[in-house]
């Protein structure tokens, strides 16, 4: 003998629980300034990693430049964290001790 309940349960009504998806957390790629690299490394990276436009990887390249930093984009953890490496990795392979780092937005 079967109940109502029971019949309710087997009634083939699928309920999906939604699950609230969260935004993955983002971070900046700053870049540093250091008294090695040229101006014009910089802005090569600026474009070549971070696809900026000359006008805007040079104002970004004139804030590492004064300030001490600036920031590249911001990203992904991973995708921050790979386009680290890769600067990192280009900039040595060309002679230059460029830093670059990531940091959380807030």
């Amino acid at each position: 003998m079967s109940s109502e309940t029971d019949r309710d349960e087997q009634s083939g009504v699928a309920t999906a629980k939604k699950e609230k998806l969260q935004k993955p957390r983002m971070y900046k790629v700053i870049m540093h300034n250091d008294d090695y690299t040229t101006m014009e490394f910089v802005i090569h990276v600026l474009e070549k990693y971070f696809q900026k436009a000359e006008p805007e990887a040079h104002a970004i390249m004139l804030e590492v430049h004064t300030r001490g930093f600036g920031v590249c984009g911001i990203y992904t953890y991973e995708v921050a964290e790979s386009k680290v490496a890769k600067v990192i990795k280009y900039a040595r392979e060309n002679g230059h001790p460029l830093k670059c780092s990531t940091d959380p937005l807030d």
